[in-house]
C-alpha cells in the first residue's frame, strides 16, 4: 500500500508555511526533504508535514527557524507551547462541565448531537448570553485541548464548522437595514480563524450596529477599499490568541493609514491580549470589550 505524500500546495495550505520558504529551507537547511511524482512536482510525506506544522507553531512562539530545524523530533515536541488556562470568571457555576460534555461530542465525532445540544443552550440563554458564556470559552476550550495534543486538527475543523453554521443562522433572524455605527468585520492574511469574527458580528448586530462580514484573510489595501466605498464608521479586525503577537503592531500601523480619515480602526481577540496602546487604534481583548465600544462610540457621535 503506498503511503499519502501531498503537494507543495496542500502543504503550504496545512502548515501556514508559503512555497517560497518550503524551497529556500529545502536549499539552505536541507529540510523538508520532497520526493518527486511522475511530473517532477515535489511531493511531501505525512512526516514531515507534521514536523512542518510543528515548527511553524514554534515559529509564531518565538523560536528561530534555523535552529529549530536542527532539532530532533523529541526536542522540538517538548517545546511546544502550551496555554495556561485562561484567567476568566465563568458566570454559571455548571459551565465547565457543560464545556467537557460539548468536547466530549465532539471527539465522539457526534456532530448532530452536538448541535442539538448548542442549539438548546442558544434557545434556553439567549444569542448575547450563549455567545459569552457558551460560544467564547468553548472555542478557547478547544485551543487547549488542541495545544494539549488530545484534540486533532479533523476534530477541531468539525467544531468550527459546526460552530459557524449555527452561528450564521442566528445571525440571518437579526433585524437588518441600514443602522450605526457602520463595521467592516474581517481580518488580514494569515489569520484564517472565523469564529471571532463571527461572535463579534452577532454581538454588535444586537447591539444595533449594521454589521459588514467580509470573510477572513483580506489584504490590507482591499479593507482600506472597502472601509471607503462602505462609508464604515468602524473597521474591526479580529486575531486569534494563534496570530503571531509581533506581527500585530505593524499590520495595524499599516492598514491605519489606509483607512478614510472618518473610519476608526478596531482590533479584538485574545490575540491583541498583550498589544501594547496603539494611537488611533482601539484594542478589545474581550468580547465584552466590544460591547462597551459600541456605547463609547455612541457617546462621542450623538
Amino acid at each position: 500500500m503506498n503511503s499519502p505524500s501531498f503537494n507543495i500546495a496542500a502543504v503550504e495550505r496545512d502548515t501556514g508555511l508559503s512555497k517560497d520558504v518550503l524551497r529556500m529551507w529545502e536549499r539552505r537547511y536541507g529540510f523538508p526533504v520532497p520526493n518527486r511524482d511522475g511530473n517532477g512536482e515535489r511531493s511531501y510525506p505525512p512526516e514531515q508535514v507534521e514536523r512542518l506544522r510543528l515548527i511553524k507553531r514554534l515559529m509564531d512562539a518565538g523560536h528561530r527557524p534555523g535552529k529549530l530545524i536542527a532539532t530532533p523530533a523529541e526536542e522540538l515536541s517538548a517545546l511546544a507551547p502550551r496555554r495556561s488556562a485562561p484567567n476568566t470568571v465563568i458566570r454559571d457555576a455548571g459551565a465547565s462541565g457543560e464545556l467537557d460534555e460539548l468536547l466530549a461530542l465532539i471527539k465522539q465525532h457526534d456532530g448532530s448531537a452536538y448541535l442539538q445540544a448548542m442549539q438548546q443552550l442558544l434557545a434556553r440563554q439567549g444569542l448575547q448570553q450563549f455567545i459569552q458564556d457558551t460560544v467564547a470559552p468553548l472555542t478557547r476550550h478547544v485551543g487547549e485541548a488542541w495545544e494539549a495534543g488530545s484534540l486533532e486538527v479533523f476534530e477541531e475543523h468539525l467544531f468550527t464548522e459546526l460552530t459557524k453554521r449555527l452561528l450564521r443562522q442566528a445571525i440571518s433572524t437579526l433585524p437588518g437595514g441600514k443602522r450605526k455605527p457602520r463595521i467592516v468585520l474581517t481580518s488580514v492574511p494569515d489569520e484564517p480563524h472565523v469564529l471571532g469574527l463571527l461572535m463579534a458580528e452577532a454581538l454588535l448586530a444586537l447591539e444595533g450596529a449594521e454589521c459588514i462580514p467580509l470573510g477572513t484573510q483580506m489584504p490590507l489595501l482591499e479593507i482600506g477599499r472597502a472601509a471607503e466605498a462602505h462609508r464604515a464608521d468602524i473597521v474591526a479586525l479580529s486575531f486569534s490568541a494563534a496570530f503571531p503577537q509581533r506581527r500585530i503592531p505593524g499590520l495595524l500601523q499599516q492598514l491605519s493609514v489606509l483607512l478614510p480619515a472618518t473610519s476608526e480602526l478596531w482590533a479584538g481577540g485574545g490575540g491583541v491580549t498583550r498589544v501594547a496602546k496603539m494611537a488611533g487604534v482601539v484594542l478589545l481583548p474581550t468580547l465584552d470589550d466590544a460591547v462597551s465600544a459600541i456605547a463609547g462610540w455612541r457617546a462621542t457621535h450623538p
